[in-house]
């Protein structure tokens, strides 16, 4: 028996204990012994008996002791491992199954964050093969938003993809967007231009469309392939395209007749409903100062002391009822 224990396992695999070891290197010493030995020695199979011998017993190399109490594990581990393969083969032809039928029944509508955004997109305007509506509100886009998109929606036009774009009024003013307006519409695309859009939208083939999914667009959209959802919005974006302005190139008509009073009479309008200048300037797609230059303009014209009382003269006098050039 093994006098010391402090090296034994008391479950799990055999260990050699601190006699035992000693007992090892004296039996590699002198050769064959004989008595009373540890018992993690004949367990290990380290110490095994000598045929003809008796009782006598010979120290056994460590890498043959362990082989043979390994050889059954290992044995007893690939029968496992073939039995896991039959498992996962059993199951290869339920797992194609499952994988075509979720394929084909993805969510109609998804929500796509950060990253995602872009990727979506740009697949999404890549496969478009009949026609791309968009809606851009805000103001003129920024430089190099313009240098990216122009080669894309080039190529979509020279694979006779139809383009159709809505954009704020105040794009007219902006350079870089007009060059690029004036570019796309060379190879075919419409523009027009709204004084308010609603919001951001973006419809490919009539059967895909993106809209922000929150205040922040750049943070989450929302991707819609329910084909009723996708009908609605498509009214909306027609609604919205028969008030719009055609943007032309000939003299005089790079902004629309009477834009400025246009403009002057939806800010004065969203005043009086209440909304801050902030607000009115993220609606309409202008500048905070160019909507406190309308409301400061409108107050010497009509004559108001104040902003509550400017509010006071446009309510009693029916101004915003009247023609554009009351303003």
């Amino acid at each position: 028996m093994c006098r010391n224990h402090d090296n034994s396992a008391v479950i799990g695999a055999p260990q050699l204990c601190d006699t035992g070891l000693e007992f090892y290197r004296s039996a590699l010493a002198g050769g064959a012994v004989a008595g009373e030995v540890p018992e993690c020695l004949l367990t290990m199979g380290l110490l095994r008996s000598l045929p003809g011998a008796g009782e006598r017993l010979a120290p056994v190399p460590p890498d043959i002791a362990a082989t043979g109490l390994t050889r059954p594990l290992e044995l007893a581990v690939l029968a496992q491992q073939e039995r896991l393969v039959e498992l996962r083969t059993a199951f290869t032809a339920a797992e194609h199954a499952y994988q075509d039928v979720m394929q084909r029944s993805q969510p109609q509508i998804r929500i796509l964050e950060g990253e995602e955004i872009n990727l979506a997109l740009e697949n999404a305007v890549a496969a478009c093969s009949e026609e791309l509506l968009t809606v851009q509100p805000g103001g003129g886009r920024g430089e190099e938003y313009l240098a990216d998109a122009l080669p894309r929606d080039l190529a979509l036009a020279d694979r006779g993809v139809r383009q159709r774009t809505l954009y704020q009024h105040t794009v007219r003013s902006h350079g870089p967007t007009l060059a690029y307006i004036e570019q796309v519409s060379a190879r075919g695309a419409q523009i027009r231009t709204l004084n308010e859009v609603f919001d951001r939208m973006i419809i490919c083939d009539r059967s895909t469309a993106f809209i922000p999914a929150g205040a922040r667009r750049e943070a989450a959209a929302m991707v819609i392939q329910l084909p009723p959802l996708v009908e609605y919005l498509l009214k909306i974006y027609e609604l919205m395209w028969e008030r719009a302005e055609p943007v032309t190139y000939a003299d005089g008509h790079q902004r629309p007749r009477l834009l400025t009073d246009r403009t002057r009479q939806n800010v004065l309008r969203l005043m009086v409903n209440g909304y801050t200048d902030e607000a009115i300037a993220t609606r309409l797609g202008i500048s905070t100062r160019t909507v406190s230059s309308h409301i400061q303009k409108a107050s010497e014209q009509l004559g108001s002391r104040s902003r509550g009382h400017l509010g006071y003269i446009i309510a009693r006098e029916g101004v915003l009822d009247g023609p554009l050039d009351d303003l």
